[in-house]
């Protein structure tokens, strides 16, 4: 999947108690490593979730690939996928690994693909889905084989870096030409910061442009720094006012999920 270019300039998002990030400028092209650098509470996330057209900027312009936000926040949702983001992708706890990933492959197959694809016969369709499957685990570098109980291993089971592993692959279910991931290095130890590392370097280098948080920069990255000057408090308040605007905004596409996750709840009944 071809990578698109992402740029900003004067990008700023202020919340009820001040500034959350503001006056970001970004250039990297197609196919980047892009490192949004900074402490806890700095608006990293925030950003983010900006650039992936779920939040709406205060001041700046910003563009992903053609589109330019915040006016086409919805064509930009539907080429970007984020991953590992407290409160967007969580996962659930009691569900297993394959029934994340086959509950993704129909959300994705019943409203990502194209009415083409819609009408191909079902034999077909099950095949694809499970191909984009394994292409999704084979780039996150999610061996199934290698978890206690395989595919059957519950989510609650999983070590913090398999966990990352799977909300990775959940995203590139939908072959994004960019993925966004929070956190990259959150709570985990030298080692696991480094499998993390290559693995965003060997997606972004396969041509997915990647957008990542972390505390400190993968080396040969775009860099952006955030050093929002509100508290955490601050940055949370902040985060519920501009999800909320996204809510009431993205009504349509709250509703599609919800129809999804009934449609995949029958299929595991």
């Amino acid at each position: 999947m071809d990578g698109v270019s992402v740029t900003a300039q004067g990008l700023g998002l202020k919340g009820p108690r001040g500034w959350v990030f503001r006056g970001v400028a970004l250039d990297a092209g197609p196919g980047a490593l892009i490192a949004v650098e900074g402490p806890s509470g700095s608006g990293r996330t925030c950003l983010l979730l900006t650039l992936t057209g779920r939040m709406k900027a205060t001041e700046g312009t910003a563009t992903v690939g053609e589109a330019r936000l915040p006016k086409q926040s919805a064509a930009v949702r539907r080429i970007g996928a984020v991953a590992n983001v407290a409160g967007v992708t969580d996962l659930e706890p009691a569900l297993t690994v394959g029934e994340h990933l086959r509950e993704r492959a129909l959300l994705q197959s019943r409203f990502g693909d194209s009415l083409r694809d819609l009408l191909r016969p079902r034999a077909e369709r099950g095949a694809r889905a499970r191909q984009r499957v394994d292409d999704a685990l084979t780039a996150a570098g999610l061996d199934l084989e290698s978890l206690p109980k395989g595919a059957r291993t519950a989510v609650r089971d999983l070590e913090r870096i398999e966990a990352l592993r799977l909300s990775v692959a959940l995203a590139l279910i939908a072959k994004p030409r960019l993925l966004a991931v929070d956190d990259v290095d959150l709570k985990l130890s030298g080692p696991e910061q480094a499998e993390v590392r290559t693995l965003l370097t060997s997606i972004a280098a396969a041509g997915t442009t990647v957008l990542a948080v972390c505390a400190e920069a993968m080396a040969g990255a775009v860099v952006v720094r955030t050093t929002g000057p509100q508290t955490t408090e601050a940055a949370a308040e902040t985060t519920e006012a501009t999800q909320a605007t996204e809510a009431a905004e993205g009504t349509e596409a709250a509703d599609r999920k919800g129809d999804g996750d009934a449609l995949a709840a029958t299929g595991r009944a």
